[in-house]
Order: C-alpha cells, then sequence, then structure tokens
C-alpha cells in the first residue's frame, strides 16, 4: 500500500470522460437565452475531440423546447370540448375560453413589472391559467344561459348572470390569488421556480378576475347576439 495523488473521483457522461459546468443567468435574461449563450461560447471555445450535453433541468427544457405552444393549445381545445359538452352548444364556450386572454395579458404585465423572462416555469403557469381564468367565466356564463333560457333579454341576462355570480367569482379567485402569494415573495432553496410560477398566475388571476367582471358579460352578449342571428337563419 502507497500513498498517491489522484482525484477524488472520476466523472463521467454517456461513459465518456467529463467536467460538469454550472451556470446562472443574470435577471432578465430567460434559461433559454442563457443555454443558447453557452452553446455559442462552448462551440467556440472547446478544442477538437471535445463536445458538450446538457444534463438535469437544463436537459429536460431543451427537450421539451417549442412544446409548451402546443400544450397551450391542447389546454384551450380540451377546454374547449368540455365546455361544449357542458353547454351542449358550439359557440357558448367561446365567450369563456376569450376571456382568458385578460388573464394572460395580466400574467405578461406581472412579470414585466418584476423583470421577468418567460421561463419553462412561466409557461406552466400560463397553461394553469387556461383553467383557473376559465373558471370564473363559467360561472357567470352558466347563470346567464339559464336566464336567457327564461325569456330574460340577451342584455338583461348577461346582467343577472354577474350579479348573482359576483360574490362566488371574487370569493373564489381571491382565496386563490391569496393562497398564491406567498409563491411571489418566497426566499431561499428553490424560490426561483416557485417566484417563476407563482408571478403569472398571482396577476393573472388579479387582472383576470377584476377585467373579467367587465369582459365577460359583453363576449356573453357578443357571441349569443351572433349565435341566435345565424340559428334564426
Amino acid at each position: 500500500i502507497k500513498i498517491i495523488q489522484a482525484p477524488r473521483s472520476f466523472e463521467r457522461y454517456n461513459q465518456y470522460p467529463s467536467a460538469s459546468i454550472t451556470a446562472m443567468a443574470t435577471p432578465g435574461i430567460s434559461s433559454g437565452q442563457a443555454m443558447a449563450a453557452m452553446e455559442k461560447l462552448a462551440q467556440e471555445a472547446l478544442p477538437d475531440g471535445y463536445s458538450y450535453d446538457w444534463s438535469t433541468m437544463s436537459y429536460q427544457e431543451k427537450k421539451a423546447s417549442g412544446q409548451v405552444g402546443l400544450l397551450i393549445f391542447l389546454a384551450v381545445l380540451f377546454g374547449y370540448l368540455f365546455l361544449v359538452a357542458q353547454y351542449e352548444s358550439w359557440m357558448l364556450p367561446v365567450s369563456v375560453l376569450t376571456s382568458v386572454t385578460v388573464a394572460m395579458l395580466g400574467a405578461f404585465a406581472g412579470m414585466f413589472i418584476c423583470s421577468m423572462s418567460l421561463s419553462i416555469y412561466a409557461q406552466l403557469g400560463l397553461i394553469l391559467l387556461v383553467g383557473l381564468a376559465s373558471k370564473n367565466a363559467i360561472l357567470i356564463v352558466e347563470f346567464a344561459r339559464d336566464e336567457r333560457a327564461n325569456g330574460a333579454s340577451i342584455e338583461k341576462a348577461a346582467l343577472v348572470g354577474t350579479k348573482e355570480r359576483f360574490r362566488a367569482v371574487l370569493m373564489t379567485a381571491f382565496t386563490f390569488i391569496l393562497g398564491v402569494y406567498p409563491l411571489i415573495v418566497a426566499t431561499g432553496a428553490g424560490a426561483g421556480s416557485r417566484v417563476a410560477i407563482g408571478v403569472p398566475v398571482f396577476y393573472g388571476m388579479l387582472i383576470g378576475t377584476a377585467g373579467g367582471l367587465v369582459v365577460i358579460p359583453l363576449l356573453y352578449v357578443l357571441v349569443q347576439t351572433i349565435t341566435e342571428k345565424f340559428s334564426k337563419k
């Protein structure tokens, strides 16, 4: 037995000798931009015979890149189909899902105010908003549809639906908003991911609830008027 000098461990990745590099993006720079900068630097600086690959979360992000648009589309599509079955109408769900854009604008405004990038976590928050923001519209449109079926005018049905569900919308919305608030003020280990999800959801629901109480009845009146005109023809 003799003492020699040697590394404590030999790193390998996919059976190749490797060295791990960990980098953090500066505030305001998305993880995708940081990864693109790292790839460019590696291509320029690594000598012949060396290559690079991603691991852990970066590997997952690289593998899933470009799929968020598809996921949001599928979330909207399935939400639409479920509402078609619930309302037994192809047009009425349009007023519900169109109101989601208000929440989306609120989410983007919140990320702009907080100088946040559209990271993979923020994108997941946007997908979550599709269901959360639709909930408020579903509560109002459901009652407005029942009032219209009972013979009320379209405008009155929209007003009655908003008035009847005003308290329920605010109770459920602000309960969720207050529940999400700890995410946007999180600190410590893992706080970055919690803040990235919490900010778009918090601001999206806040703006979506405040603006939705005005926009949802207007969308219902517009869609219902168009639907009845075409059904008469």
